[in-house]
């Protein structure tokens, strides 16, 4: 992505100056409102100190026109051009900054409707290039378009159609940047039985796909909604709520305890006793933790539909309040990851991530697009994976085990770090004095170490199979990756000391999709080789036959001493 703070270079926009769009004038009733919202602290501020001096509401009043003003102003500088080459964005006021994208660097193509777009028929539109520019944005963003231009310019982007003509969303801008002398174009020569008057025909608007066009992958099943609890989504809600109460409680100097629910509550705790309402407070934020979970996942996935386009691009569809659609084209696909948390495991459910260049997991406002199927049972898993990359069997065929040293590694990590814990907490009781049950407590994690160890060992596996690399490694996050060996850029062999002593290495695949890099851990050296040299033939042909010729002078001198 180019940024150019200047009228753009003739290389970078090899088009005409026309057909510049604005976005949608419907966002002037959107905008301002997110505008106060997101400033209310600052408001609220100006407001207190004013109050100080005695002009609390002028001081508010000028703060809320600016912040209304700088809402609206961004549809009068906001505007956009889709080219046959390039996708541009033009914005700001006083400082004019054009943002270029070339096509065939788009990757994805996000389409995201919060409440209130959905209420004036809005949607944002985030066009994902899989790298970031110096200020860490992925791409470009239109926030926000008609919902039925955001889809045909989705259409535009992902399958090479020709850009349609511009919507009547408001006047090209008479001040855009003159990029160099438009092309002179000569009009096809009209038929001899036409009149001199024949006007010359307009572009037509770029085809939207409807839903007969595409094959249904998957939908999601209200049943599936029984997972919602075991994702843990809402303990990191519960934290994230509990942590911003107690800092505005704090802040605020407010006593919890004279607050007349929260005082009967502990009067209720003391008389029943410490463990008891322990006990108590555990089993409460259990039944919290679970609601909470339950709601976030129907929240997000309510809707959720997989769908196949016959051009060639895999569309994602969900979300009950904020809509997001999300397309991402399957020549760019290079693996599927079958992800498997310890809790959704023991449920027999799994989720599906996809592997594709450009689209990197968990980054930025690509969070999230990459995911191909939520929380579900594992057959279902297990189907989407096979239909989207690859068939079944990759994902079902067995591994290669890593042997007994990889296993001894697992329980020696585990037991010795418990271990080590709980020996400093009891030195901690006989110097300092600290008591007897906190480390007689921790003697509970011990066993609990040793079975995530276990689950870790079995775990560990791999497979390469008709061209296609598997590796499966993890307990609390199983994670069964299948990568196609062409979207393998090189090999990463490491070895840390303790490795080195039992023969195991650690083999990382490099790659341009997803993670950019996977794992195979504690693997035995010469099988690391073997794998690597038959994913990629002649990859590391010159490193080995470069590391056997060193050997084979040092024998000689070694002879020689």
């Amino acid at each position: 992505m180019t940024e150019l703070g200047n009228p753009p270079s003739t290389a970078a926009t090899a088009t005409d100056t026309a057909g510049w769009r604005r976005l949608s004038p419907r966002m002037l009733a959107v905008h301002p409102v997110q505008e106060l919202v997101r400033s209310f602290p600052a408001l609220l501020g100006a407001l207190v100190a004013g109050t100080s001096s005695g002009h609390g509401p002028l001081w508010g009043l000028v703060g809320l026109v600016l912040v209304i003003g700088l809402g609206t102003l961004r549809w009068f500088t906001t505007t956009y051009r889709i080219s046959p080459a390039h996708v541009q964005v033009r914005r700001g006021l006083l400082r004019r900054r054009v943002l270029t994208v070339p096509r065939d660097r788009v990757r994805t193509v996000d389409v995201t409707a919060n409440a209130m777009h959905r209420v004036v028929g809005l949607a944002r539109v985030e066009i994902g290039t899989g790298r970031s520019d110096r200020r860490g944005e992925n791409g470009l963003k239109l926030d926000a378009l008609a919902g039925a231009d955001a889809r045909r310019l989705r259409e535009e982007l992902l399958h090479r159609l020709p850009p349609a003509a511009a919507p009547a969303a408001g006047p090209a801008p008479a001040t855009a940047p003159a990029a160099g002398p438009a092309p002179a174009t000569t009009p096809p020569p009209a038929p001899e039985d036409a009149p001199a008057t024949t006007p010359r025909p307009r572009p037509a608007p770029a085809p939207v796909s409807t839903p007969e066009q595409e094959t249904r992958l998957a939908t999601l099943d209200p049943r599936w909604v029984r997972y919602g609890p075991f994702t843990l989504s809402g303990l990191l809600t519960i934290g994230v709520v509990l942590g911003f109460g107690s800092r505005a409680v704090s802040e605020a100097k407010i006593d919890l305890s004279k607050i007349g629910p929260v005082h009967r509550l502990l009067d209720q705790v003391r008389g029943a006793g410490w463990l008891v309402g322990a006990v108590e407070v555990v089993v409460l934020l259990l039944v919290v933790c679970v609601l909470a979970s339950t709601l976030a996942y129907v929240l997000a996935f309510w809707n959720y539909r997989l769908t196949r386009h016959p051009g060639g691009t895999l569309h994602v569809n969900r979300g009950l309040i904020t809509t997001r659609a999300t397309s991402i084209e399957e020549r760019r696909m290079r693996g599927v990851e079958l992800s498997e948390p310890l809790s959704l495991r023991l449920a027999g459910g799994a989720r599906c991530i996809a592997i594709a260049t450009g689209l990197r997991v968990g980054r930025g406002a690509e969070r999230g697009g990459s995911l191909l199927l939520p929380p579900a049972p594992r057959k279902v898993a297990l189907r989407v994976a096979g239909d989207v990359f690859g068939g079944v069997e990759p994902y079902v065929t067995p591994l290669v085990p890593h042997g007994p040293q990889a296993v001894r590694r697992r329980f020696t990590r585990a037991l010795g770090l418990t271990a080590l814990l709980v020996l400093a907490l009891a030195a901690l009781h006989e110097v300092a004095g600290l008591p007897a049950w906190v480390w007689q407590a921790w003697l509970v994690l011990l066993p609990c170490a040793a079975l995530v160890a276990a689950d870790r060992a079995r775990s560990l596996g791999h497979a390469l199979r008709d061209g296609v690399l598997v590796c499966r490694f993890g307990s609390l996050v199983r994670r069964r990756n299948v990568l196609t060996c062409d979207g393998v850029l090189g090999w990463n062999l490491r070895q840390s000391f303790f490795q080195r002593r039992v023969g195991l290495t650690t083999l990382v695949a490099t790659t341009a999709a997803g993670r950019q890099h996977y794992e195979i851990p504690d693997v035995d050296t010469a099988e690391a080789v073997r794998v690597a040299d038959a994913a990629v033939p002649g990859l590391l042909t010159p490193f080995l036959v470069h590391a056997h010729s060193s050997e084979r002078q040092e024998r000689p001198e070694r002879r020689a001493h």
